[in-house]
């Protein structure tokens, strides 16, 4: 539930407001150089404080606890843990009801009760500074790939500011659509069938909070074109090729060009306008007017872990290949 990978492996743990959360990632190689200092800049983007996202702001301090010796990992695995404070835990004491949108009613059936549910336990964005620092270390282990994410449209608007406006007066929220590019990755990454790079790269994009779709390339319009447009001419010995309608990848194996795929969020669940929903214990549908902090759009702390969950799911495929590979 919680581990991800074959040869580049994370697992994490923790929730939203336990006392603190924390990855475990096997696969390090030794010896390169890493320090709390290397965090801070992909941490800082991911980080609450701007319009539209939540009050709430916590340090986002790592404190890495094992797998480092002089300033260099020692190839056992790195553990990371982050501390948790800036949190209010009492609307959840009192809360019983399901909130429209989250997982409370799936999660309350599926752990008979039992589960965290403050501030959304391990459902909870959250958890996402996790996948950000193993992302950090995946992006060191493979410097020359050039991985950038931004956000394309906010609630289906470019003009960012205005829909952010809009929506904070209705008190409302918001979806959003983030476009990564990954370059200067080499022909070959990826395996047919299960392990494809779609598949791998898609697996850690849903364990981020709010993603609903993704499309590699031009994979949102793919139905509408024809296979006289969609096909991409290769021009030149290398694979370069004319356009990149496949996002650069061809049978789920990367073909020398631009890795491009796109992330459809949904709009945060929480909500400071008042909804209807079903309250198991009266067994009536009641109005529920949401408590606590949250984002109008919470993608817009998104694309830093996109390009996270991209350099993951890259790293474990180049070492794959690499096992792979007899000379």
């Amino acid at each position: 539930m919680h581990t991800y990978g074959k040869y580049f492996q994370i697992h994490t743990w923790g929730s939203s407001h336990a006392t603190e959360l924390g990855v475990v990632i096997e696969g390090v190689p030794a010896g390169i150089t890493l320090a709390e200092d290397d965090f801070i800049r992909d941490l800082a983007r991911r980080k609450a404080g701007a319009k539209g996202t939540t009050p709430r702001l916590e340090t986002d301090e790592p404190e890495i606890v094992s797998g480092l010796y002089h300033g260099k990992t020692t190839g056992a695995p790195v553990h990371i843990r982050f501390r948790n404070a800036a949190h209010d835990s009492s609307e959840y004491d009192k809360r019983k009801i399901p909130r429209p949108g989250h997982a409370d009613f799936a999660a309350n059936v599926k752990f008979f009760g039992h589960q965290d549910d403050r501030g959304g336990g391990f459902f909870s964005g959250r958890m996402t500074i996790l996948l950000v620092a193993a992302g950090v270390i995946a992006k060191k282990i493979m410097p020359r790939l050039k991985i950038s994410a931004e956000i394309t449209h906010v609630g289906g608007n470019v003009n960012i500011q205005q829909a952010l406006d809009e929506a904070i007066q209705q008190k409302d929220s918001l979806g959003a659509r983030i476009q990564c590019k990954v370059e200067n990755l080499s022909t070959g990454i990826g395996e047919p069938n299960f392990d494809s790079v779609e598949s791998m790269i898609s697996h850690l994009v849903f364990s981020i909070p709010g993603a609903k779709a993704i499309a590699f390339g031009s994979g949102e319009r793919a139905q509408e074109m024809r296979g006289s447009e969609f096909n991409d001419v290769i021009v030149n010995a290398e694979g370069k090729t004319k356009t990149n309608h496949n996002g650069g990848v061809n049978g789920g194996i990367t073909n020398g060009n631009p890795l491009v795929f796109s992330v459809k969020f949904k709009p945060t669940s929480s909500i400071a306008k008042p909804q209807q929903t079903f309250n198991p214990e009266t067994k009536q549908i009641e109005t529920l007017t949401v408590k606590g902090k949250h984002d109008v759009c919470y993608a817009l702390r998104a694309p830093v872990i996109v390009e996270a969950v991209a350099a993951i799911a890259l790293v474990d495929l180049f070492f794959a290949q690499k096992a792979k590979t007899y000379e």
